[in-house]
Order: C-alpha cells, then sequence, then structure tokens
C-alpha cells in the first residue's frame, strides 16, 4: 500500500507561505527603512510622523502610509504637515508607489533623480515648498505620470525635454519658479494652458520648433 502524501504535500505548503511570507516582510522593511529615512531628513514639530516606527514588519500601518494587497506601499500623503527638510533619494526604492504627496510644506534642497525609478507614480505634488534646483530629466521615464505639480518653489534650469515623450501627462504645474529656456509644445505640452508656467521671470515664451534654443537665458 503506498504511503501517505500529506506530510509531503504539508511540507510544500508551509515552506511556499513562509517563503512569501517572507518576501513580504523583506518588501515592508525595505519600504520601511526608505520612509524611515525620509522621516530622519524631515523636521516635524506637529509630530504627523509619530507613528513611522521602523520596528514593525512594514509600514502600512503608518499613518499617512496607504498600500496594497500585498502590503507594498502606493501612497504617502503629507501635504500640509507643517514639515521641514529635504527629500531623500531612498525614495526611488518604492517602486509600487503612485501618489507622493507633499505640497504645502517647507522642504527645501534638490528633488532626487532617484524619484525617475518610481515606475508606478501617478502624481508628483510638491508645490508650495522651497525646493530649489533643477528639474530632474529622470522623471521623463515615470511612464504612468498623469499630474506633475512643482509650482510655487525655487526651482531653477530648463523644463525637461524628457517630459515631452511622458504621453500620460494631463496636468503640468511649475508657475512661480525661477527656470529658465522656452516652454515645451509638442507631446503632452500642447494641451497645457500658458498660466501653468508663469511667474518664471527667465522663461521664454513657447518654443518655435528648429528656430529657437530651448535652453536659452539659462546660463
Amino acid at each position: 500500500m503506498a504511503a501517505p502524501t500529506w506530510p509531503w504535500t504539508l511540507s510544500v505548503s508551509l515552506t511556499v507561505t513562509l517563503t512569501l511570507t517572507l518576501v513580504s516582510v523583506a518588501y515592508g522593511n525595505s519600504e520601511g527603512d526608505a520612509l524611515y529615512t525620509l522621516r530622519r531628513s524631515l523636521s516635524d514639530p506637529d509630530n504627523v510622523l509619530q507613528s513611522w516606527d521602523p520596528t514593525l514588519v512594514n509600514p502600512c500601518t503608518w499613518f499617512h502610509i496607504t498600500c496594497n494587497q500585498d502590503n507594498r506601499v502606493t501612497r504617502v500623503d503629507l501635504g500640509n504637515s507643517n514639515l521641514s527638510g529635504h527629500l531623500v533619494p531612498e525614495l526611488g526604492k518604492l517602486e509600487h508607489l503612485q501618489y507622493l504627496e507633499l505640497y504645502k510644506n517647507n522642504i527645501q534642497g534638490n528633488i532626487p533623480g532617484e524619484l525617475g525609478n518610481l515606475k508606478s507614480l501617478i502624481s508628483l505634488d510638491l508645490y508650495n515648498n522651497n525646493i530649489s534646483g533643477a528639474i530632474p530629466s529622470s522623471l521623463g521615464k515615470l511612464k504612468s505620470l498623469v499630474f506633475l505639480r512643482l509650482n510655487d518653489n525655487r526651482l531653477s534650469g530648463p523644463i525637461p525635454r524628457e517630459l515631452v515623450g511622458v504621453s500620460s501627462l494631463k496636468v503640468v504645474d511649475v508657475s512661480n519658479n525661477d527656470l529658465c529656456g522656452t516652454i515645451p509644445t509638442s507631446g503632452p505640452f500642447e494641451h497645457i494652458p500658458l498660466n501653468n508656467f508663469e511667474n518664471n521671470p527667465r522663461l521664454e515664451g513657447p518654443e518655435l520648433l528648429g528656430l529657437a534654443s530651448y535652453d536659452t537665458n539659462c546660463s
């Protein structure tokens, strides 16, 4: 009589379950580490980030964090939270992130180029801060991006032409900065109103394709 196979089946089942659990924990720890690095870079006088405890298995129980059914971080919502400090390159590790909402704070420093790794990102809202430096050309890799709101900061340099290739873009607002060069007119920029570029003293009007260099006034 054949030996029963249930112990082997149970062993396989337990191994698969344990493996999936460990993978979930590893992802959670990786994303939690990235977000905790952000927390340590920010000043938080109102204790908005008090629940961001790095000893937990994953950050899905933290306030202002949303996760999907696989416990992967999909939303960081810290708008209007009286935060200051700077963004960190580690944010680029949140590969399932769809919404990064950090508007209406006093965040300084540059936009990390690593944000171009957020392949699932739909909305990047950094408006009404004190962010300086250039808009990273790596944002042109965000092929799911719909909303790019960077207005009311201290950004400089040209509008990256790589953004012309992001066909999903519906809203781009870079008004009230110190951008230079010309305004793109192709791709998604065909439908962006000109007032979304206003109050950039060194930014020229819409580019004349083939007739004007887009980096004028940038030297």
